[in-house]
């Protein structure tokens, strides 16, 4: 499996291996011209990595350490402002636009616990996609059958984020979810991703797709990793939480929608994973949580990300329409014939949706489902025809998308036995209820891994 957070950490602090050795391995990863750095990334800072990761050297030589992170690559979206780069976010419509004149918080949060910003990485265009296919950049292929028929795709939109980690260019990724764009690529790829409760982590600096929805978290080896991250990015001292114990834990599994077209293959994992909770003393209660149904309904003509992409795309999409991937911009377009009112009826009907969800998940400890219900679809297949690239984006983005407008937060962790096609176990929680439910994802994650 791929390096924790903790023992790269300890290695360090052993001088088994140093920041520079991490980062010039993570650098010849990403130069290799047999992989995938050059779909992954749309810039890499090998200059500054180097000198931040001799600066940390420096320090730990010398006794001082700014956090455990500090010396370690880390990926970070190319939506998240960087100082004297134009923030991009997988397009290229932006190219000659002015450049950001300071760090986004997220990126100043990191820089100053040591991390070692190893490079922008690539995305669906303006992460309006759960898919990962980028026109314009080229897709980073999911590292599951990778050299079979052109590849699977790596979900998205926080696509060469997951790569990143899963090839060794980075030790852990930052990605941003609007409607599961961290938790869709972890769960394809076999990663853990963490969305956090959206207001948790600043967004200053963030190239917005939906300033209702966005929320910003860690691609990661592990729940600790991304605890730990999570700290970071929303400006906490680590605390790591114990892991909540299993027998008698409660948990709600919905069981309309989010069930629906369910291949084999996560059927078969998602049971599995029920059954061990099961065995271990965990009380999983079956129900319609018929506030789902609704959604689609609410969302019918756009829903927050077409309104608000729309709002901050309008003048880009004059300008340069063409230059667009085209399967974004017609669904940023949608946006165009929203009125206030059916924003505001969004809105509205978000507040007594969200009340009627937390109404329900009362007395339980968190929610259980698939991350999404499909293993990764090949490239070429959603490459050829917008039928099923549609067909195949709206099921990705479908479970995911219920904790997004539920103003929630959600673990993906892999469920899938060694070898097989990834899967992902979504386990999310209430607003603010973020470290029980890292304390819920540390207790399964070890249940799993037996």
């Amino acid at each position: 499996m791929y390096p924790r957070l903790s023992q790269l950490a300890a290695d360090l602090d052993a001088g088994r291996t140093t920041s520079a050795e991490l980062t010039e391995q993570a650098l010849a990863k990403i130069t290799d011209a047999g992989g995938e750095g050059a779909r992954v990334f749309t810039k890499v800072y090998a200059d500054q990595a180097r000198a931040a990761a001799q600066a940390s050297d420096a320090l730990r030589k010398a006794g001082l350490q700014r956090s455990a992170i500090d010396g370690l690559p880390v990926s970070v979206k190319d939506l998240f402002d960087v100082a004297g780069d134009t923030t991009q976010a997988g397009s290229v419509v932006l190219r000659g636009k002015p450049a950001a004149t300071e760090h986004a918080t997220v990126v100043k949060r990191l820089l100053a616990a040591g991390a070692v910003i190893i490079g922008r990485t690539n995305m669906t265009e303006f992460a309006y996609s759960g898919l990962g296919i980028n026109p314009h950049y080229g897709t980073p292929r999911n590292p599951w059958q990778r050299e079979i028929d052109g590849g699977r795709i790596p979900g998205g939109s926080s696509s060469g984020a997951a790569i990143s980690v899963t090839d060794g260019m980075a030790a852990a990724a930052i990605g941003s979810d609007t409607g599961g764009s961290v938790r869709i690529p972890s769960a394809l790829c076999g990663l853990t991703g963490f969305k956090p409760t959206a207001r948790r982590v600043d967004m200053r600096g963030v190239l917005p797709l939906s300033l209702n929805l966005d929320s910003i978290g860690p691609l990661a080896p592990s729940v600790r990793c991304c605890a730990l991250l999570d700290a970071v990015l929303a400006g906490e001292e680590f605390d790591l939480p114990a892991p909540m114990p299993l027998r008698g834990l409660r948990l709600l599994a919905p069981t309309n929608i989010v069930l629906d077209g369910m291949d084999a293959q996560v059927a078969a994992a998602y049971e599995k994973a029920r059954n061990k909770l099961l065995a271990a003393g965990a009380i999983i209660d079956d129900q319609k949580v018929a506030a789902f149904d609704r959604l689609a309904a609410i969302n019918a003509k756009g829903g927050f990300n077409a309104a608000e992409a729309y709002t901050w795309h309008r003048a880009l999409i004059a300008e340069a329409k063409d230059a667009y991937d085209q399967r974004v911009v017609s669904r940023i377009l949608r946006g165009k014939d929203m009125s206030a009112s059916d924003l505001l009826d969004v809105i509205n009907a978000r507040g007594q949706w969200i009340a009627e969800v937390e109404q329900q998940l009362a007395g339980y400890d968190a929610m259980l489902m698939p991350t999404v219900p499909l293993v990764a679809p090949r490239i070429a297949d959603l490459q050829a025809s917008d039928e099923a690239y549609f067909g195949a984006n709206g099921l990705m983005l479908r479970n995911p998308t219920f904790i997004n407008f539920l103003d929630g937060c959600a673990l993906s962790l892999p469920c899938h036995a060694a070898g097989d096609a990834p899967v992902g176990l979504s386990i999310a929680a209430k607003a603010g209820d973020d470290k029980r439910l890292l304390a819920i994802g540390l207790a399964v994650e070890a249940l799993l891994a037996n």
